[in-house]
């Protein structure tokens, strides 16, 4: 095992690996920006260097200051957690020349299922189900509406080499395709360089749900059974929940045998998730598949009593998972809620500023990972996530119940969060049912816009009635 590993991340996630790393005794190093001087992954890791100012592209995705901070560290391994160089194939390969562990995949594993288009033909080779769409990455719009033409509308068009969201965009007219095309273009050019995308076909009404997979050198590739993650505000993930409550036992073990052979299809190691779109019939398709540790991950230990974090670490050493599909257990039923710094009452604008105050909640069945304390400086130049509140119960209802209770519980003071919204969803009856699928946001929103309007309308006739008997 390592003695020492450097965190090349922020945040939430680079605490919750150096927590890890305590627990197994490894020597941590992190690395930061300027702005993160004061932060907790800062302050709890056993060395820290500065790598750059504030902007990402300047400091937490210079891959070769990184790589070079942890041979003079004398880190035997780097650990990405998410996001940034996660699934950075280049930079694995220099972890990998320079005689550093990338604690991932490989880089042929990350090139061929960070390239979305790519995957969906490599997971087509092993009889996984794919939605119908391009089957190679398009630059060109005219040949792209031509594609999309042929097979209808609406479609999803995705930035191949993308991400969190971000480039996708919906189109239900073949009018309105080459404009979203561009766009999508643009903002994939911005965000992560290239401008190569691929289209789907789009599935209403359809659930989003992943499996959770673990793979060592040594031929074991295992899940640990789904996650549902079908809450989402723009293609972001706001809750997830696990397991499903819309999947049978059957359906369940033929999308967990699938993730196995797309993970097998790219000899993979570590672990990663496999992302499926289900419609209302049970009929699953590939999407993607993440290369690296998710941030839904808690849920998945707590109904397992695996840790993920750990077992990534044994996996990047060489040994042994010492797991059967057949002795996996899963127990009762866990729910996580992603705390950002956003307001929600105004489109969820980020919402930067000082943590005056922090009240965090507790008791049974409640896990919150986060890096802020009170006094800490939110910065505006990366993601807004603050905290994840995950409760465990021994069923969905006590869950439920849990969250609602843990979300009163939670304040972060002088900062907008989404805590409000997040109540919100735990009091909608589709949510409450289990009945929802990636529709559930636009449709608390329709809601919403109605009994605002129908209050409004309300004042206007009361005004008017006591004009009236004036």
């Amino acid at each position: 095992m390592f003695t020492k590993i450097l965190i090349a991340n922020r945040g939430e996630i680079a605490v919750r690996i150096i927590r890890a790393c305590k627990e197994m005794e490894i020597k941590t190093v992190a690395v930061y920006s300027e702005i993160d001087k004061k932060s907790r992954h800062v302050q709890l890791a056993d060395e820290a260097y500065c790598i750059g100012p504030a902007s990402s592209s300047e400091s937490y995705l210079r891959y070769h200051e990184i790589v070079y901070t942890a041979m003079r560290a004398g880190a035997q391994a780097i650990h990405p957690g998410y996001g940034f160089l996660s699934e950075n194939a280049e930079f694995a390969e220099l972890c990998q020349t320079s005689k550093i562990t990338f604690i991932g995949p490989s880089p042929d594993a990350l090139r061929k299922m960070g390239d979305k288009a790519v995957a969906r033909e490599t997971i087509r080779k092993v009889r996984v189900p794919i939605a119908q769409g391009s089957s190679k990455p398009l630059i060109d719009a005219h040949e792209a509406h031509k594609i999309a033409d042929k097979t209808g509308y609406p479609i999803l068009i995705k930035p191949s080499a993308g991400g969190g969201g971000k480039g996708m965009r919906i189109v239900n007219r073949s009018d309105e395709f080459i404009p979203a095309f561009q766009s999508s273009q643009a903002e994939a050019r911005s965000a992560f360089g290239s401008e190569e995308i691929y289209l789907e076909k789009f599935i209403r009404n359809a659930r989003h749900i992943e499996f959770q997979i673990l793979a060592d050198n040594h031929g074991t590739v295992v899940h640990l059974g789904e996650r549902e993650c079908s809450v989402q505000r723009r293609h972001q993930k706001l809750i997830e929940e696990a397991p499903s409550t819309f999947l049978d036992p059957k359906v369940r073990s033929r999308m967990g045998r699938a993730a196995i052979r797309a993970a097998q299809a790219v000899n993979y190691s570590g672990a990663g998730t496999v992302e499926f779109l289900v419609d209302d019939r049970h009929h699953f398709y590939f999407i993607e598949m993440n290369t690296r540790i998710q941030v839904e991950h808690p849920i998945t230990e707590c109904i397992t009593g695996i840790d993920l974090i750990k077992a990534q670490l044994w996996v990047a050493a060489g040994e042994r998972l010492g797991l059967k599909q057949s002795t996996i257990r899963r127990k009762g039923h866990a729910i996580e809620c992603r705390i950002n710094a956003e307001d929600p009452h105004h489109d969820f604008m980020p919402s930067p500023g000082r943590v005056n105050a922090l009240g965090m909640p507790g008791g049974p069945g409640i896990r919150v990972d986060t890096h802020i304390y009170c006094g800490y400086d939110i910065p505006h130049h990366y993601d807004s996530l603050l905290a994840k509140l995950i409760v465990h119960a021994d069923n969905r209802d006590l869950a439920i119940k849990r969250m609602k209770r843990a979300l009163e519980e939670f304040n972060i003071d002088s900062v907008k969060t989404t805590i409000p919204y997040l109540q919100r969803i735990m009091d909608d009856h589709r949510f409450l049912s289990g009945e929802y699928t990636t529709n559930l946001t636009a449709q608390v929103k329709e809601d919403d816009d109605h009994h605002r309007l129908k209050g409004f309308m309300h004042r206007i006739m009361d005004s008017f009635h006591r004009w009236v008997e004036d």
